[in-house]
């Protein structure tokens, strides 16, 4: 699949986040990542459903929608009527992943399930076939900044090969540490979508730091 990059907004300056996302969308960004998490699920509290309505006015990109959230279910239909794209929840919040999958999907949106870096790809093997996404977390989600975690790289393989062996078409997502370091071994390892938040916000130029990213990435492939 082509290279997909989607800058976190987790890491974009809010009292600018207009001028934030048009600089994305000049740079070539393909999706926009929004995380919502809820200070129990995760330890930190962001992005509401305001924003997402915010990003919606400003912005036609594709809205990457990742729910760090414990009952994710109740946020699925406000979220998909707000304009988001793709919704991913997580499988540690999630008892009942096949019907949210389903739910996902009946509203329109395409429907992803994530992984923290301690939990084994088989908690999602008998849904896979569903997926329209899976999100490798290659750091403990919650706060951005983190460095990358190095056995992630290993898992994402796995997890593409489990992909594949499922006939699946599901984006492969990557999330936390990714940069010019660390880019192309998870594209290396088989993931098409990556989430990049400081390597895009901090950088002396983000606007052309999204093209570098891809750059590297699709050398990789």
């Amino acid at each position: 699949m082509s290279v997909v990059i989607a800058p976190s907004l987790l890491s974009a300056d809010f009292a600018r986040l207009a001028d934030e996302i048009a600089m994305c969308e000049a740079g070539g960004a393909d999706w926009l990542h929004i995380d919502v998490m809820d200070g129990h699920f995760v330890p930190n509290l962001t992005f509401g459903l305001k924003v997402l309505e915010a990003c919606r006015k400003v912005s036609a990109l594709p809205l990457d929608v990742h729910l760090m959230v414990e009952r994710p279910e109740q946020y699925f239909e406000d979220y998909a009527a707000a304009g988001a794209n793709v919704l991913t929840f997580h499988v540690e919040a999630a008892p009942h992943m096949h019907r949210q999958v389903h739910r996902i999907k009946e509203l329109g949106v395409r429907a992803g399930v994530a992984l923290n870096p301690a939990t084994p790809l088989s908690a999602v093997e008998e849904i896979v076939g569903d997926l329209d996404l899976l999100l490798i977390m290659t750091v403990n989600p919650g706060f951005g900044g983190q460095q990358f975690i190095e056995h992630t790289v290993g898992k994402t393989a796995r997890a593409a090969t489990m992909l594949r062996g499922a006939q699946s078409r599901a984006r492969l997502e990557v999330d936390g540490g990714v940069g010019r370091a660390t880019i192309a071994r998870v594209r290396a390892a088989g993931a098409d979508a990556f989430v990049a938040g400081n390597a895009v916000f901090a950088a002396s130029d983000p606007r052309a730091e999204i093209g570098v990213l891809r750059r590297l990435a699709e050398e990789a492939a």
